[in-house]
């Protein structure tokens, strides 16, 4: 099979298309490389039966020319993290909904599968725990920057749904924090990484809030896992979880990086106000009901939390010798 991958030189795109090309398959990458990094992420991917594209999915005469050639399409590509929805929410909104709407009507036109990588963020703050794939969605004021990637990702899916019934196939893969090697450390992103970095470098690892929200950090392997069996799924139009629940505080998580490394770094609060300013809140649990993914896919994570941080940890630790 010929599968496109959208985002495909960020983290899990990356992950993504070295598993496709380890199965036997034909892969093509397109990524802007805002975020990602073809020199870095392709060094062994760069073989017979990989093409990769620098450029943006929102081009679609470019995304047109692509399309024609692949059997399925793997849309990660996305502007995302919680600085940039701060910061910058229109660029959030437009770019995702541009580019996602070009990936789908090119799909139905070219009769090409897709697999849309959603977000837990969608869910909000409910309570209603764990979130099942039609839990409903609670956000916060439309005043906090905060909630402008979940309304993004939201109204991506409405549009998902909506081309289904026109007769599209695609499946939609809900993410649930995903963490691994060559995920970013960056004012933009994963609360792991940050914690890893600082933790290696004797830094204050810097705990946002109180330190008691919690969340289902999925290993990188179960999280591609999950999307190679939402590539093989019949149903169209349907939404799976994709995650872990195993769920940890955020102060835990610190301690338990700072054990596992070693390090003597002091773990500092830093209210949230003081560290992203006044459009953002937080959501206070994250858990993902399971049970759908498991009875229709055939998903459950394999790769515990400990052992996933300890994968993690190698990786950073020897590229910090590297450098």
């Amino acid at each position: 099979m010929k599968v496109l991958v959208t985002g495909g030189a960020g983290f899990i795109g990356s992950h993504l298309v070295e598993a496709l090309l380890s199965g036997g398959h034909q892969v093509v990458t397109i990524d802007d490389l805002s975020a990602g990094s073809e020199r870095v992420f392709f060094g062994e991917a760069s073989r017979d039966g990989h093409i990769f594209v620098q450029g943006k999915v929102e081009d679609r005469r470019l995304m047109e020319e692509l399309m024609q050639s692949v059997d399925l399409v793997v849309h990660l590509a996305a502007v995302l993290g919680v600085k940039t929805c701060v910061e910058n929410p229109l660029k959030v909104i437009e770019g995702n909904l541009d580019g996602t709407r070009n990936v789908l009507e090119l799909a139905l036109a070219n009769q090409v599968k897709v697999v849309f990588a959603s977000t837990s963020e969608i869910y909000g703050k409910s309570e209603q725990l764990p979130y099942k794939e039609d839990s409903d969605r609670v956000l916060g004021s439309t005043f906090k920057n905060r909630w402008c990637y979940a309304t993004a990702k939201a109204l991506e899916e409405h549009l998902c749904v909506g081309y289904a019934g026109r007769g599209l196939a695609v499946t939609i893969a809900r993410y649930f924090n995903a963490y691994g090697p060559r995920a970013a450390s960056s004012p933009y992103g994963n609360v792991i990484p940050k914690f890893i970095t600082a933790a290696l470098r004797g830094e204050p690892i810097p705990v946002y809030g109180d330190g008691t929200q919690s969340r289902c950090f999925t290993y990188i392997d179960d999280t591609i896992r999950g999307t190679l069996l939402s590539m093989e799924a019949r149903h169209n139009g349907e939404v799976f979880n994709i995650g872990s629940n195993q769920s940890v505080t955020i102060m835990q998580l610190a301690q338990k990086i700072k054990i596992l490394t070693g390090s003597d770094s002091p773990i500092v609060r830093i209210p949230y106000r003081e560290a992203l300013g006044e459009h953002y809140e937080d959501t206070p649990n994250r858990i993902p009901d399971l049970t759908k993914s498991s009875r229709v896919l055939g998903f459950s994570p394999s790769v515990e939390l400990e052992e996933g941080l300890l994968r993690t940890i190698a990786w950073y630790r020897a590229r910090q010798e590297d450098e």
